[in-house]
């Protein structure tokens, strides 16, 4: 059975502290995803000092709040650890600089997302596809057709790809979601396609797995109260915990294939409670032939069906009837 693979994104939210990004990771986890995703930031390396903050975060400088929140290779690695073998999710992240990119592929990932606003960086994406054999999910929130064509042909014959449909808006409206992109992703590449999320609620989402997406990626955090750029923008755990159901409820009921008349077995009780018999709208005496008028059809479906009811037209009673009584074969 096809599963959706669904990614936590806790981004940078975790403040750079390991034992809040354990949080994270464990409360993810227990919503059932199958991924946690972080973002590697090394600022130097990818941003210059008087970069601009994006518009819906003004609080501290990007300089300030990438250094403030950045893990080591080392943290990486307990946090990988903790992911994986002590909570059973995978440990994913995002690099936004070449030398961010040696880091996870050190780190060993075996998947590595390719952030909306790193898919016209060709540099780094030659970079990852000449290093590493981990397959690729290409997010493609800030890129046009030529822009994603171009990195969708960096990875061909090297690295398996996947690529996301994404709107880079915070929060996104559902109208603005385009889930036809991804089926047309998935036709232009010939490659698997999913989805990543910035609207808000679960039933985009939702919608994204009905129309085939193997990936569905969401951002996730323990509040929405919560500093920073994305907290309030997320989806709190039991919200999650909603989304991750409903999917799972979803792929089930999609892809077993059920026989109709089979469903009949076990609702023998149901048609008896809830279908018609033909009962009698008037005292009939014994040989009264018996005509439309005479018949009325209600519950309990224990008697003749009313689908029946041309049966008895015409036939003569060899016993009396009473008003409102089920009028059975054995009567004629």
């Amino acid at each position: 059975m096809k599963r959706t693979k669904i990614i936590a994104e806790i981004g940078n939210t975790h403040e750079g502290s390991v034992g809040l990004a354990k949080q994270f990771i464990k409360e993810a986890a227990n919503c059932g995803v199958d991924a946690v995703k972080f973002q590697t930031h090394i600022f130097d390396e990818e941003s210059l000092p008087s970069a601009p903050n994006p518009p819906y975060f003004k609080d501290e400088s990007r300089k300030a709040y990438f250094e403030r929140t950045a893990f080591t290779f080392e943290q990486y690695q307990q946090l990988k650890t903790f992911a994986e073998v002590d909570c059973g999710v995978e440990f994913l992240s995002s690099p936004f600089s070449i030398k961010a990119a040696q880091m996870l592929i050190d780190l060993g990932l075996n998947t590595l997302k390719i952030p909306s606003g790193e898919i016209s960086n060709i540099p780094l994406l030659e970079f990852i596809a000449e290093n590493t054999n981990a397959s690729i999910i290409l997010s493609s929130g800030m890129s046009s057709w030529l822009e994603l064509d171009r990195a969708v042909e960096v990875f061909r014959g090297k690295n398996e790809t996947i690529v996301l449909q994404c709107t880079s808006q915070y929060p996104c409206p559902p109208e603005n979601a385009g889930l036809n992109l991804m089926q047309e992703m998935g036709k232009r590449y010939n490659c698997k396609y999913g989805f990543s999320d910035h609207t808000l609620g679960i039933g985009v989402p939702l919608a994204a797995v009905m129309l085939g997406a193997s990936i569905v990626e969401k951002h996730f955090t323990l509040s929405k109260k919560m500093y920073g750029s994305d907290a309030k923008n997320s989806v709190e755990p039991h919200e999650f915990s909603e989304l991750v159901k409903a999917i799972r409820d979803a792929e089930i009921s999609s892809q077993v294939r059920i026989e109709k008349d089979d469903i009949l077995k076990g609702l023998g009780d149901m048609k008896l409670v809830f279908e018609k018999s033909i009962v009698s709208t008037r005292n009939l005496i014994k040989g009264e032939k018996i005509e439309l008028g005479d018949l009325a059809f209600k519950k309990p479906g224990n008697g003749i069906p009313a689908a029946n009811y041309k049966d008895l037209i015409g036939r003569v009673l060899k016993k009396d009837v009473n008003e409102n009584e089920q009028i059975l074969f054995d009567y004629f």
